[in-house]
């Protein structure tokens, strides 16, 4: 009989060798083991070593129960590492593609881009901006991962387990844009600073002083100004991100991998993970790049609006300016942060991301 407080999510959204329910079992055979060993002769057995004593010594591989408070912690460590060594690690491309989506006239492309900005600032201008970058999406990536683990799991409860697996993509769906909508208030005074040091030669060093000169200029709730257009980019990169990441990994365990996942070795899952990672990254790149041009427009111009932007601009430069150079970063970005968010996961004691759903959960 199904433990009544087993978490309704599920199992599918996390393949585990062990579940809680199996390490109360291990734990139990193990004090019959010793209760029945006080009493009985050692020639004969007790019944629970009837078992197989692969069974007996094999202990639990999870270090840290599924949604619990530590769990929770370690996806928010994880998210972390995951967004802001990433996001730091690819300064210059992103510095390269909010300039070219400023002034297209002066940064034609990605090599000319990067030709002036060695030019006229330098090595060291091609990482201008890293301590904003590296602040705001380390706070974003903590939100990003560890509150999509809690909505995910939060809506499948909600849901039951039979719709939670029949609607598992928008349950994917629902988790993610809830955890971006939070990701972002963290993220988007950083964001700010960062465009404005970025793009505007001499406006700043980098936060230290990009900050104070960006409140002086425009006051505090400036900060936020570009919150809007940034859910309007974030939120629907996040959905994208997640659930094709999901669907993509179940998707490739169920038709290209011939071995079951739970048999795959670490390293071969982490290398899924980005696999499923890099394809979801371009998605998200196509379907939040016109958000991300006008993100870089309002926080570049003091008092622009989204209007000026599309005006400027034009509709089609929304959806193409700085596009490829976008999806080769996004793509490569997205890989990488599954990669070590997952590799994180593996480190502390539970299993990857995604996986297959079992014929029981499918027929559900």
């Amino acid at each position: 009989m199904e433990n009544p407080r087993q978490s309704l999510i599920p199992s599918f959204l996390y393949n585990s060798s062990s579940s809680s329910s199996s390490k109360r079992l291990f734990d139990l055979d193990s004090l019959m083991n010793s209760s029945h060993g006080l009493h009985q002769s050692p020639s004969i057995p007790s019944p629970s070593c009837s078992k197989p004593k692969s069974f007996v010594i094999q202990a639990p591989s999870e270090k840290i129960e599924l949604y619990s408070p530590a769990f929770y912690a370690a996806s928010t460590v994880g998210g972390i590492l995951a967004c802001g060594l990433t996001h730091t690690a690819v300064t210059p491309l992103d510095l390269v593609k909010c300039n070219m989506q400023i002034d297209p006239a002066k940064y034609r492309s990605i090599s000319s881009g990067f030709g002036v900005l060695l030019k006229e600032q330098g090595v060291k201008g091609l990482f201008r901006g890293w301590v904003p970058t590296l602040l705001g999406y380390s706070a974003q990536g903590a939100c990003k991962y560890g509150f999509y683990e809690y909505f995910k799991k939060y809506y499948s409860d909600i849901a039951g387990p039979e719709y939670a697996a029949k609607y598992k993509t928008l349950i994917y769906l629902a988790g993610s844009a809830s955890a971006e909508v939070i990701a972002d208030v963290a993220l988007c005074p950083m964001e700010a600073v960062k465009v404005r040091v970025q793009t505007q030669p001499g406006f700043g060093r980098g936060l230290s002083d990009g900050l104070p000169k960006f409140v002086r200029s425009e006051g505090a709730l400036g900060l936020y100004k570009g919150l809007v257009p940034l859910w309007g980019r974030q939120i629907p990169y996040t959905m994208m991100k997640f659930a094709s990441f999901e669907t993509i990994v179940e998707m490739l365990y169920k038709y290209s991998i011939p071995t079951p996942k739970d048999q795959c070795s670490k390293p071969f899952q982490l290398g899924v993970s980005f696999a499923g990672g890099y394809v979801a990254g371009i998605l998200c790149a196509i379907v939040s790049h016109p958000a991300d041009n006008l993100v870089s427009f309002l926080n570049n111009a003091k008092g622009a609006t989204v209007g000026d932007a599309v005006k400027q601009l034009g509709v089609l430069g929304l959806f193409t300016r700085g596009l490829p150079l976008r999806i080769v970063m996004v793509g490569t970005l997205t890989g990488v942060q599954w990669g070590i968010y997952d590799a994180f996961k593996v480190f502390v004691g539970l299993p990857t991301t995604g996986g297959v759903t079992p014929p029981a959960a499918a027929k559900a």
